[in-house]
């Protein structure tokens, strides 16, 4: 296209060059499967994507402006009470579970006592308000409405994505906050995406051309589109053509004209050579493809010597082939073979057939006005509604115009009776209706063969136009596709070293029981990435990291297994029995432990977002799949092995003394601990007074990370950057030891707009070139290509709902795990020790986050990540809690009456070798994500180390002395449970 180009635009026309082969090669078969072929596009549909955070891309957040919808259905949108009851709300929304609409009705009417909202909202047009409707029914109807607006603004926006030509886009919708999450991965232009989305929904109604009037110059068009594409110059093929040059087109009848017309099997059938000397049928279809370009793309609806049936739809297009199309029909070459008005656009597309890249398209020829937009714009539309005719009892939609739209809609449609208007939203034909007679009014039926769905549907479309601000961003997140790079290849590393590592432990550890082990660790692994990709789940820096805490993780059930038949050959048994009753004891606790792991796993997948959720989800994968591998793989491995009288060795001579006949009195030493418990305790109140570092997404504000060319400190830059951010100091940290620095401002954050993004970020470069930070004279561009690696925005809204999610998603955790225990243990004292000894591990990690910020060389922030870590460490804490727990309750079964203490202290000591070895593995893995992981997991990483050291400690020496102090009666060396005296009855039976 352009032969001189180079740098930023080669590198555009290249992508866009790419995008058209693969589009066009989506149908293609590239793997041939024993029992299914797959395409190019299901091969990438079976894929498991990378997120955003992994290729570089953009996350947004919109909230869905209902604020301006209520002022649109007002009568007056000016009145005072009306506005100051709408802002009101908003404030009062960050705060409240309940929508928009339901808080401006309680608050209109608490501040304007007697005042009925009806007469705020009776207009002629609208039906379902009259002056002596309530302010319930009003509501009623803002509410519908609201409804109606947030699910149209996320059918416009889904959409609108395809334009961005990503891979696989996420759209995600939250209707009771009027929220719509989009991930954008992969794509390149933040702006375009910011504005594009947040632009008003854009209806139009058009003019068409027919299908007769089009479909001979399509036809006519592939000569001078073959010629160009093979570089032949033309000596005069630029006659240029009027409107009414498509009327002409259709009434000649010479050969020529005929040669050029029809679709590309006319063309093979005879009607032109190919010139070509291949006679074979596939050389002539290859030669016809070739001479006619167009042809070969473009299905018409009809030929000239079949004769056409009138119709609005010049002709079909295969899904993949649309971009390819565009780029031949934006030619000059093309163009001036069709009216100087004209438009192509697309039929919109089945939502079930969206993504099939051979679903066929429809394409129209609209007609465009002077100054190129439509003559009716559908701002003028002033209601719809899916109705059924009076007369045939079908489905139909009935529309409503103000003054000057019925005006116009007069005129269109007295000039095109029996023929075609199209209803057009973001350039996509929703409806093309035929013109019975001329509309004096803007009131309209549109019949057709609508389902009722349909009808609801297309009177949806037809009101989109009325919502004057669809969406805002509320959070947005950039990251460049150098820092995604960087994100892989850490992230990998750290995964392969944790799987080294642990691979090697367990044979050192557990000899050749340990290649069971492993075997199981292969599995789990192996599996979880199966089961993402089958979910077609987006894998992120997240998501990495809950693989790496995985493979820690995962050997644990192994390792309860194993130590109990460690003990059970100790005691003198067979490697037969040992085997089966290792198992067979270990089934409770393994289980009470992955429970109680998956509930937290599962309330941060419900309250999480973005990255986090993926956390959750491979969490919660790697935990169900533990139990599946490591009891129903490893003992199906141990059973085929030892059936040939052979048996897996579970002791070496590190194993055979570390921990074993182990004797501490834990129990004793309980009052010591309950000091340290205590100023544990008083620091995690502390730290609420000397306060933390919050992230972004936790107070709002704009979060830039730069890589500079040298080193700077974050107070230099701080207080050179403040006076260009209207004196505010931003808050500047340092990112690792690679020269980078995360830069957050609240810098205009509550000014609204779409530039005001642009604003800021010209401000921050207008700073870092005044102050040498970086070179003078660095454009804009330039800065986002070689020193920005990634930018989040977050409004001070939706921060104050992941602050209000973060604390819910504590909260109930720790009720969730107090009731499962209790539940299971049917004992209170057990449900207070745990949480007692989770409140422990939540205000040491706390206290470390709130005392030891700015005194460490990376950023310790109270974010998303944050939570995802203090959720993980008490399910984890959880995990060593409940083994004791379960060891405590059976030695209180086999020894009824003995002493509480004793017991205690026994079942912690013989649970010791399983309780430092599973944490062991999880730190060693924690760790190495930590040091190797980089910056995207790091304060993760650290929180887990801090909560990996303290479950441990309050597994020994906080749940289970609570035991000993909250139960004066010692009804705990009584305990017989339902199931000991079942065995009991059997045995006297």
């Amino acid at each position: 296209e352009n032969p001189s180009a180079a740098g930023i635009e080669l590198d555009k026309l290249t992508d866009k060059h790419y995008q058209e082969i693969t589009d066009s090669m989506q149908g293609e078969v590239i793997f041939n499967a024993l029992i299914k072929k797959y395409t190019l596009s299901a091969a990438k549909a079976e894929e498991l994507s990378l997120g955003l955070d992994l290729q570089g891309g953009m996350n947004v957040t919109l909230e869905v402006s209902l604020d301006d919808l209520v002022r649109s259905m007002s009568n007056n949108p000016r009145d005072a009470a009306l506005n100051k009851a709408i802002n009101d709300a908003n404030k009062a929304k960050a705060n409240s579970e309940a929508n928009f609409i339901t808080l401006f009705g309680e608050i209109f009417e608490k501040q304007n006592p007697g005042t009925k909202l009806a007469y705020l909202f009776t207009k002629p047009s609208e039906k379902d308000i009259t002056l002596n409707s309530t302010n319930q029914e009003v509501i009623a109807k803002l509410n519908r409405e609201s409804k109606d607006a947030i699910k149209r603004t996320h059918n416009v926006i889904q959409t609108r994505i395809d334009k961005f030509g990503v891979a696989n886009p996420n759209v995600n919708l939250d209707e009771n906050k009027g929220i719509i999450t989009v991930e954008l991965a992969g794509v390149q232009n933040p702006e375009r995406v910011r504005s594009y989305l947040q632009a008003t929904a854009k209806l139009q109604f058009f003019e068409t051309y027919s299908n007769q009037e089009v479909g001979p110059l399509i036809g006519a068009a592939n000569k001078p589109l073959y010629n160009y594409l093979s570089g032949i110059k033309e000596e005069d093929t630029t006659a240029t053509s009027t409107d009414s040059a498509a009327t002409a087109a259709t009434t000649t009848d010479s050969a020529a004209a005929k040669s050029d017309t029809g679709s590309l099997a006319n063309v093979l059938s005879g009607g032109t050579s190919t010139g070509s000397s291949d006679t074979s049928a596939a050389g002539k279809q290859a030669q016809a493809v070739k001479e006619n370009p167009l042809s070969a793309l473009i299905m018409p609806n009809g030929t000239v010597e079949e004769g056409y049936f009138a119709s609005p739809i010049v002709g079909y297009v295969a899904r993949k082939d649309t971009a390819k199309v565009n780029r031949y029909m934006a030619l000059d070459v093309v163009k001036n073979k069709f009216p100087s008005n004209i438009k192509f656009v697309y039929g919109a597309a089945d939502n079930k057939k969206s993504k099939d890249p051979n679903a066929i398209m429809a394409m129209y020829a609209l007609k465009v006005a002077p100054g190129g937009g439509a003559r009716l714009e559908g701002e003028h539309v002033t209601n719809a509604r899916a109705d059924y005719s009076a007369m045939t009892g079908q489905p139909n939609v009935n529309m409503e115009m103000d003054i000057t739209g019925a005006r116009i809609w007069k005129d269109m449609t007295g000039r095109n009776v029996g023929k075609y208007v199209a209803v057009v939203l973001d350039d996509k034909v929703y409806s093309c209706p035929r013109v019975e007679n001329e509309i004096a009014t803007g009131n309209t039926e549109i019949s057709g063969s609508f389902s009722a769905e349909e009808a609801q549907d297309l009177a949806n479309i037809l009101k989109s136009g009325k919502l004057p601000a669809p969406a805002h961003i509320v959070q947005e997140q950039v990251v460049g596709p150098t820092l995604g790079i960087e994100n892989i290849d850490k992230g990998m590393f750290s995964l392969a070293l944790s799987f080294i590592v642990i691979f090697l432990l367990m044979l050192v550890y557990y000899n050749t029981g340990g290649v069971v082990a492993d075997l199981s660790l292969i599995l789990n692994l192996v599996f979880t990435v199966g089961v993402l990709s089958a979910l077609h789940a987006t894998l992120t820096m997240a998501g990495i990291a809950g693989l790496v805490l995985t493979v820690g993780m995962a050997v644990d059930t192994n390792v309860i297994i194993f130590e109990r038949i460690k003990e059970e050959l100790s005691s003198g048994k067979s490697y037969a029995q040992a085997v089966t009753d290792g198992y067979k004891r270990s089934y409770a606790p393994v289980l009470d432990g992955h429970v109680t792991t998956l509930i937290t796993a599962i309330i941060l997948f419900i309250f999480g977002l973005g990255p986090v959720r993926g956390f959750a989800t491979t969490q919660i994968l790697g935990i169900l799949l533990s139990l599946f591998c490591g009891i129903l793989v490893s003992r199906l491995i141990t059973d085929t092995y030892t059936k040939r009288e052979r048996h897996f060795n579970y002791f070496t001579g590190l194993s055979k003394t570390i921990f074993r006949k182990a004797h501490f009195n834990f129990v004793g030493m309980r009052k010591y601990t309950y000091i340290i418990s205590v100023v544990v305790l008083l620091a995690g109140v502390g730290s609420f007074f000397v306060g933390f570092d919050y992230g972004v997404e936790f107070k709002g504000g704009r979060s830039y990370t730069v890589k500079f060319d040298k080193k700077y400190t974050s107070e230099e830059v701080r207080t050179k950057l403040h006076t260009y951010f209207d004196n505010e100091f931003p808050i500047v940290k340092t990112i690792g030891t690679n020269n980078s620095l995360n830069i957050t401002t609240s810098y205009l954050i509550t000014k609204p707009g779409t530039g005001v993004e642009l604003e800021v970020m010209n401000k921050l470069v207008e700073g870092l070139t005044k102050e040498n930070l970086i070179p003078a004279g660095t454009t804009e561009a330039e800065f986002k290509a070689k020193y920005l690696q990634s930018s989040q925005t977050v409004l001070p809204t939706i921060s104050d709902d992941l602050k209000k999610g973060a604390v819910e998603a504590t909260i109930i955790s720790l009720i969730a795990i107090f009731l499962y225990i209790l539940l299971r243990f049917r004992k209170w004292q057990y449900s207070l020790g745990t949480i007692v000894s989770l409140l422990h591990d939540v205000c040491v990690t706390l206290a470390v986050f709130s005392f030891f910020r700015g005194r460490v060389p990376f950023a310790l922030e109270i974010d998303q990540h944050f939570i995802a870590a203090v959720l993980t460490v008490i399910g984890f804490s959880m995990n060593d809690t409940v083994i004791v727990f379960d060891r405590i309750r059976e030695y209180f079964r086999n020894t009824p009456g003995g002493d509480k203490k004793d017991v205690i202290n026994r079942a912690i000591n013989d649970t010791l070798s399983r309780t430092i070895m599973t944490s062991f593995t999880v730190f060693v893995t924690v760790l190495i994500l930590f040091i190797f992981g980089g910056e995207a997991t790091r304060g993760f990483a650290f929180a887990m180390l801090i909560g990996v050291f303290t479950g441990t400690y309050s597994s020994i020496f906080v749940a289970a002395p609570v035991l000993v102090d909250m139960d004066k009666s010692d009804k705990l060396n009584n305990e017989v449970d339902n199931e000991a005296r079942i065995e009991e009855l059997k045995k006297l039976a």
